[in-house]
C-alpha cells in the first residue's frame, strides 16, 4: 500500500491547483481507479487462499468490503478494525451541526460503494456467489453480515460520539487505539541524549514520504535554532546523509513512542492516528503537518480540542513552522495536553479489549 500511499498523497498536495483542471483530475482519477482495480483482484485471490480454515477474518477500513466477500464466502465471522469514526454520525465534524453531519457521511458512503460495486460484483461471482444487493444511500454497515466494527481510537477526540452509538455498543465497542509499543534499537541512545539537556521537540513523518528530507532537515535544524530548542528527528523511510548540529539535533531512524514521546516537550508529526494517539497518550501538544486527508482529520480534532495546531505539510515552511510551535509551547497547551492524556485509553488496555472482543466472535 505505499504505492497508493505515494500516490495520494502527491493528489493531495496538487488537489487546489488541479481543481482548474479537469484533464488533471479525470487523469488523476483514472490512475488511482487502475492502482485499486489491480490490488482488489490480487489481494481477493491471497485473502481467499489464506482464509480457508480461519476463524476469524479481522480487516482494516480501505478494503474491508473485500474482506466481507470472502467471510461471506466461508461464512467466518468478521471482525473490521476503524481507527477513525467513518460510519455515519453527528460528532466526528464539530463545525458542521449533527442534522447535517450524518446526511452527509451516508451520501459518502453510498458514493464509496457505488464506486467498488463493479469491483464486489466481479469478486463475488469468481467466488460463486450470488449478487449483492445495490448500495442504499441510508446505509451505514458494510453487508448483510453484520460484522464487528471495533472502534479503535480515542473516543476523548469525538465528544458525543459514545453517546450517540450508546445502543451500538455490541456492534461499536471503543477499545482506544491499538499499539504494540515496540522498542527500537535507538531507544536508550536517545533517551540518553534527552537526558543530557532541555526535552526536546520531536519531529517525524512515519512512513509518509517527503520530497527532500534534507530540506526538511534543514527547516527543524533552523527553526528549533531559533526558537532555542532541541530537536528528535526520526526519519523514517526517509534518507538523511548529513546532520549539521549532531549536539543540538538528533537523527535516528524511528524510536518507542510510548517511552520517547513523554520526555519531548512538543511532537510534529503527520497527523498518522497512531502518532496523535501516542501524543495525546504523552500529554505534550503536537502540530500535525498532513499529508493526506486523513490526516488533516485528525488535525482537526487536535486543533478543536486545543492541544495542537495543524497545517498541510506541502504549505509549511520555515516562518510557518516557527509561528506554529511558538504557539503550542505555552503553558497553556501543555496544560490541556497533560489533562487530555489523563482521559486517553492505556495501551495495555486497549489490546486486551480487542483480544477479548476477536476471542467471544469466535466462541
Amino acid at each position: 500500500m505505499m504505492l497508493e500511499s505515494d500516490f495520494l498523497r502527491k493528489f493531495w498536495e496538487d488537489l487546489p491547483g488541479s481543481l482548474w483542471s479537469v484533464r488533471d483530475v479525470v487523469r488523476s482519477g483514472s490512475e488511482h481507479r487502475a492502482l485499486i482495480t489491480r490490488s482488489w483482484t490480487q489481494m481477493s485471490k491471497t485473502l481467499t487462499s489464506l482464509a480457508r480454515r480461519a476463524d476469524v477474518l479481522v480487516t482494516g477500513l480501505i478494503f474491508e468490503r473485500l474482506a466481507a466477500h470472502v467471510a461471506a464466502y466461508y461464512s467466518i465471522p468478521l471482525a473490521t478494525i476503524h481507527m477513525f469514526p467513518v460510519r455515519p454520525n453527528g460528532s466526528v465534524f464539530p463545525s458542521l451541526p449533527p442534522q447535517v453531519c450524518r446526511p452527509a457521511m451516508r451520501v459518502y458512503c453510498w458514493l464509496d460503494k457505488l464506486g467498488t460495486k463493479e469491483l464486489e460484483e466481479t469478486q463475488r461471482l469468481e467466488l460463486g456467489m450470488l449478487s449483492a444487493a445495490p448500495p442504499s444511500p441510508r446505509g451505514g454497515t458494510l453487508s448483510e453480515h453484520a460484522p464487528l466494527e471495533i472502534q479503535a481510537y480515542e473516543h476523548v477526540c469525538f465528544p458525543g460520539l459514545t453517546a450517540e452509538w450508546r445502543n451500538l455498543t455490541g456492534k461499536r465497542p471503543f477499545v482506544g487505539t491499538l499499539t504494540l509499543e515496540l522498542p527500537t534499537d535507538a531507544d536508550a541512545e536517545v533517551a540518553s541524549w534527552i537526558a543530557a539537556g532541555t526535552p526536546p521537540i520531536y519531529f517525524g513523518f512515519g512512513s509518509m514520504l517527503v520530497d527532500c528530507p534534507a530540506d526538511t532537515l534543514a527547516m527543524i535544524t533552523a527553526v528549533s535554532g531559533q526558537l532555542g530548542e532541541r530537536a528528535l528527528f526520526c526519519s523514517g523511510l526517509n534518507s538523511v546523509c548529513h546532520n549539521e548540529e549532531p549536539e543540538r539535533v538528533k537523527v535516528v531512524p524511528a524510536v518507542n513512542h510510548a517511552a520517547i514521546l513523554p520526555a519531548c516537550r512538543s511532537v510534529v508529526h503527520h497527523g498518522g492516528s497512531g502518532t496523535t494517539a501516542a501524543a495525546l497518550r504523552a500529554g505534550v501538544p503536537q502540530l500535525i503537518l498532513s499529508m493526506l486527508p486523513e490526516q488533516a482529520r485528525w488535525g482537526a480534532q487536535v486543533r478543536r480540542m486545543k492541544v495542537g495546531a495543524a497545517r498541510r505539510f506541502s504549505r509549511t515552511n520555515r516562518d510557518s513552522l516557527t509561528e506554529d510551535l511558538r504557539t503550542i509551547l505555552t503553558p497553556e497547551y501543555a496544560a490541556r495536553a497533560r489533562k487530555t492524556a489523563a482521559r486517553t485509553t492505556k495501551s495495555g488496555d486497549s489490546v486486551v479489549n480487542a483480544a477479548d472482543l476477536l476471542e467471544r466472535l469466535h466462541s
